[in-house]
């Protein structure tokens, strides 16, 4: 059976490059209900629709109450395609690509760089300890039009902290940060950001933590700070367990929007639902971002955000329809890059695609045997889905659930560090 509806994500290009878009038909026979009833369009779609489309710019989508955070060989351009048909206003982050990554392979940029439209608004968060590559990877990645450039202090792993000193190691040195921050800066016209975490180490007192915030910003451009609220410790443990064993200090986090009222802080670590999303929010964070939880649980949790966040009308979207548009994306990326991407990479962001729900035992074990035999999306699909029910496939995403947790915000106030205030040394640093 022959779907009518039409996609503009089956070509990952670059935004500059786009002129028009170019309509695809599913022919799937696997989705073998014809859900393409026509949807009235609110008066909110409408007035969304148009400013979006008036001009690209960060300042054209609706503020990053709620973001996907960058996680290493997860939110690639596959897990950002399928973000973006479940959520239309989350903030979406790019892993961390190194500017040497972008700078050497200057002539493959699609490769690393390239996005379809539908993305925005998103972040390219780029590391590095060059100031001169820094710079270059920068002014590469402009044609692009991402909606800012993140840069990252916050990474604990090895491949990133012990090599060329970048990652989280660079909160030890927030001179440098300034100055990269600074280059970044004056190579493109998007907002920059800085991400780190809230210490390193034995350096991990409110006041170093405040050290940073405040030499970064006060030398620097930098306005917005992503807090991954627990330290880093590089002494033997891994980038897992780095988000498990340091404890997470929220009060530190909320000790920065007391003490520096002019900048913009964004929570991140251990927030897992939408609920604790709202409890963030309601103690005053600008915005939260989410990690593992919207990727190991994407349908339960970027399912709510544009309703509960955003306040936007619930879209009624289904899986059914979420998969014959992720399956037109899939089979026209299939060899983009040679080898690359192959069935596995495609399809690796739906594995928790019905995370918790009746089949999905089964759906893993066919996938697994499906990789072996599956040379296309569609082929997969027929192999695969069979184990999941119709009524999991045709249901919209309902209600939020009620809180199954308490609020781990609610006494955060009463918790806060003593007022930070700078130094002598720290004003003639500045």
């Amino acid at each position: 059976m022959k779907f009518t509806r039409h996609s503009s994500i089956a070509s990952a290009i670059p935004v500059h490059a786009i002129s028009r878009k170019h309509h695809c038909r599913s022919p799937s026979s696997i989705f073998h209900r014809n859900l393409t009833k026509p949807r009235r369009i609110s008066a909110y779609g409408q007035k969304h629709q148009l400013s979006t489309k008036a001009e690209m710019g960060a300042e054209h989508y609706l503020p990053p109450w709620f973001s996907v955070a960058p996680m290493m060989d997860w939110t690639d351009n596959h897990y950002r395609t399928l973000a973006r048909m479940i959520s239309k206003h989350a903030w979406l982050y790019t892993e961390m690509l190194a500017a040497e990554t972008i700078v050497y392979q200057e002539g493959n940029l699609d490769r690393f760089l390239a996005y379809s439209p539908e993305q925005h608004p998103i972040v390219l968060q780029i590391g590095g300890s060059n100031l001169e590559n820094l710079a270059k990877a920068t002014t590469l990645a402009n044609p692009y039009r991402y909606d800012e450039i993140n840069f990252n202090c916050g990474c604990p792993s090895p491949k990133v902290a012990g090599h060329g000193c970048f990652g989280v190691r660079l909160m030890l040195d927030p001179k440098f940060v300034a100055e990269a921050m600074s280059v970044i800066a004056a190579n493109t016209d998007v907002p920059v950001s800085v991400k780190c975490r809230i210490g390193v180490d034995n350096h991990d007192s409110y006041n170093e933590l405040c050290d940073f915030i405040y030499k970064v910003s006060s030398l620097s451009p930098t306005r917005h700070f992503i807090i991954h609220s627990r330290k880093a410790l590089l002494n033997g443990i891994s980038p897992a367990e780095n988000r498990s064993i340091p404890p997470l200090k929220y009060e530190y986090f909320y000790g920065l929007l007391r003490d520096f009222p002019d900048l913009r802080f964004t929570i991140n670590g251990g927030i897992n639902s939408i609920d604790e999303v709202h409890a963030a929010r309601r103690a005053g964070a600008h915005g939260v971002m989410v990690g593992r939880a919207a990727y190991n649980n994407p349908w339960r949790i970027l399912g709510h955000v544009d309703a509960a966040i955003y306040g936007a009308p619930r879209s009624g979207v289904t899986r059914r329809e979420i998969l014959e548009k992720y399956q037109v994306y899939g089979d026209a990326m299939l060899g983009k890059y040679g080898h690359k991407p192959n069935v596995r990479d495609i399809i690796k962001p739906l594995l928790s695609f019905f995370h918790s729900e009746p089949g999905n035992g089964l759906w893993k074990r066919k996938a697994d045997a499906a990789f072996q035999s599956c040379r296309t999306i569609k082929s997969f699909f027929e192999e695969t889905l069979v184990a999941i029910p119709d009524y999991v496939m045709d249901s919209p995403i309902g209600e939020l659930p009620p809180p199954a947790s308490e609020d781990p915000f609610a006494n955060i106030h009463s918790m806060l560090p003593p007022q930070y205030k700078t130094s002598e040394e720290d004003v003639l640093y500045a």
